[in-house]
């Protein structure tokens, strides 16, 4: 009798407390995960105070579980069973509708359970002509019963057990409910018995989903529970990228051309409400929008430490998307990114003219900021000036706060450059060396960091002393290649203001000659002066295709020689970008 009434005690304990936790995961996840993922959860009943066990319908659901919610459901409950040091997540096909027991079911009398028992086995013993389909799998998946002393039960009780006998937990709240009236329960009809998902979503195995034996669960509190070996983890699992644990927020060297990217970054990444999401970064490449990218998972992880971040490059979303096509599994590939609490896509333009992708990048954003998540996006160029993207996209975009990173001044680049010798204790670089490589590599971080990294292995291998005839003899390439190289955007910012436009202008369709002539002239450079070929020309400047930048080019080649304005202003404009 004692053992009997403190298994029900620990039942109904943990009950109380799965309906506690079922209701945290509810506000935290929303209601879309919730209904998808998390309500199939069944608790069943243990008389163990340190472990739970949670059972699930389907081999995929809880493998995805596992991978998603192992650590947030550990977290939740131990705060309300400080004693819990094990969850386990196991797969259970369900034999009956899941019920929950309540907090104001009262504890049971033992002789009322020995009835209930008795009945349930006459009720079951009908019921087996009515799903002689679901009996063999049932019967060898049951969850056995715990002992419960009770007095010698009539002959039906010794009746071999029915598919629809409940667990513990459902048999105290059929019992709650038989008080008032007992009713047989009636079987359940095809469509509303809980089903694996259906096979060609599933990217496991479809046997795995309907086996009989039931999955061994690996409990483990604290971390996620991985996966049993004969599973095969979710993808999101194992394509998720790693931030760099480099890339923080303390390693980023403030300025005043990304003061503004880099205080918006940092208020973003603080716990609560989110400020300025969606937050879009755009600059030159190396200019430290990945860097701040990064830098944002680390801070709002530390700040969070339950929440999902989730971080990817334009050119893997739209991979894994359509690899779930192919793949018929889009509702997994949708699941995992809106359950994202912070979510991070690096080189939007990479999308740019992909349609489908776009619809589905377009859908996955909006959920994101309509459930008011954290949304980071960064590219080459603002929202307005993106090639072939929709401009749903760009409207939602650039309804959060546009950040510009600039390239790099000479000040910041010293900067940089000294923050770099502090990692290199051992490298021995004299100061006129650092200003050369500031003075002279000005087109991004990356490979100033990389001229740097270049002198000092060299020393190293060679075992020479570093001086400036060592640095210009070692950095060669690097210096000229520096020296001669413009890009496109160089050109249309010059162009732009020396004819007092705006930047939009050269890329917008306006025909004005005031407009138009100065876009022909941008073109003419850019092919005189860059290795672009015709549609990359054409593609910066609005989506022009490669005709428009032919007969750019042979206008001003034509007016250049009957029109002494247009002549001097090329060959002004030629000398700034030449020097």
């Amino acid at each position: 009798m004692c053992v009997t009434n403190r298994q029900s005690g620990m039942a109904s304990e943990q009950a109380l407390a799965w309906a506690r936790v079922r209701a945290s995961l509810r506000e935290s996840a929303g209601p879309r995960v919730f209904e998808q993922w998390l309500k199939p959860i069944e608790l069943v009943p243990s008389d163990d105070a340190e472990s739970i066990r949670l059972a699930l319908p389907s081999a995929f659901v809880t493998n995805w579980v596992r991978s998603h919610y192992a650590d947030r459901l550990a977290m939740e409950f131990q705060r309300v069973l400080p004693d819990v040091r094990l969850v386990s997540i196991e797969t259970r096909p369900r034999t009956t509708p899941p019920v929950v027991v309540t907090a104001q079911t009262p504890p049971i009398p033992l002789a009322e359970v020995a009835s209930l028992c008795a009945a349930g086995d006459r009720v079951a013993s009908g019921a087996r002509q009515l799903v002689p389909t679901r009996r063999r799998t049932v019967a060898s998946t049951r969850p056995v019963m715990p002992r419960i002393a009770t007095p010698a039960a009539p002959a039906p009780a010794a009746v071999a057990p029915a598919p629809v006998v409940a667990a513990p937990a459902s048999l105290a709240a059929s019992v709650a409910k038989k008080r008032a009236t007992v009713k047989p329960t009636p079987p359940l009809a095809p469509a509303a018995i809980p089903t694996a998902i259906p096979a060609e979503t599933q990217p496991v195995p479809a046997p795995m989903a309907r086996d009989e034996t039931p999955v061994t669960p690996r409990p483990v509190f604290g971390v996620s529970i991985p996966a049993p070996e004969p599973l095969i983890a979710p993808r999101a699992a194992m394509d998720r990228p790693a931030l760099d644990p480099r890339l923080t927020f303390n390693r980023f060297v403030v300025d005043s051309s990304n003061m503004v990217a880099f205080n918006a970054a940092c208020a973003l990444a603080e716990p609560g409400v989110p400020r300025f999401s969606p937050l879009f970064l755009h600059g030159g490449t190396g200019q430290g929008k990945t860097h701040l990218m990064n830098a944002i998972g680390h801070a709002y992880q530390a700040a969070v430490p339950s929440a999902q971040v989730l971080y990817m490059s334009a050119e893997r979303f739209m991979f894994e998307f359509v690899s779930a096509l192919r793949a018929r599994d889009t509702h997994a590939f949708k699941a995992r990114l809106r359950s994202a609490d912070l979510l991070m896509i690096d080189d939007l333009q990479f999308i740019a003219g992909k349609g489908s992708t776009q619809e589905e990048f377009f859908h996955t954003i909006n959920e994101i900021v309509l459930n008011g998540k954290r949304l980071v996006i960064c590219a080459d160029r603002a929202p307005q000036a993106l090639d072939a993207i929709e401009p749903r996209i760009v409207s939602r975009l650039s309804a959060g706060l546009v950040a510009d990173i600039k390239a790099p001044n000479l000040a910041l680049r010293r900067a940089i450059l000294d923050r770099k010798m502090a990692d290199l204790p051992d490298a021995v670089v004299p100061v006129d060396v650092i200003e050369l490589i500031a003075a002279r590599i000005n087109t991004n971080i990356r490979e100033l960091e990389g001229a740097l990294n270049r002198v000092v292995a060299y020393a190293q291998l060679t075992g020479q002393r570093v001086d400036m005839d060592f640095a210009v003899q070692t950095l060669g390439d690097t210096l000229r290649g520096a020296e001669r190289r413009v890009t496109i955007d160089d050109i249309q910012k010059l162009v732009t203001q020396f004819f007092d436009l705006k930047p939009l202008d050269m890329v917008s369709a306006r025909r004005s000659r005031s407009v138009a002539r100065p876009r022909q002239i941008a073109m003419y450079l850019a092919k005189r002066l860059t290795t672009r070929s015709l549609p990359e020309i054409g593609r910066k400047f609005g989506g022009r295709d490669h005709s428009t930048v032919i007969h750019a080019v042979r206008k001003i080649e034509q007016l250049r020689d009957t029109d002494r304005e247009i002549d001097s202003a090329v060959r002004v404009l030629l000398r700034e970008l030449e020097a």
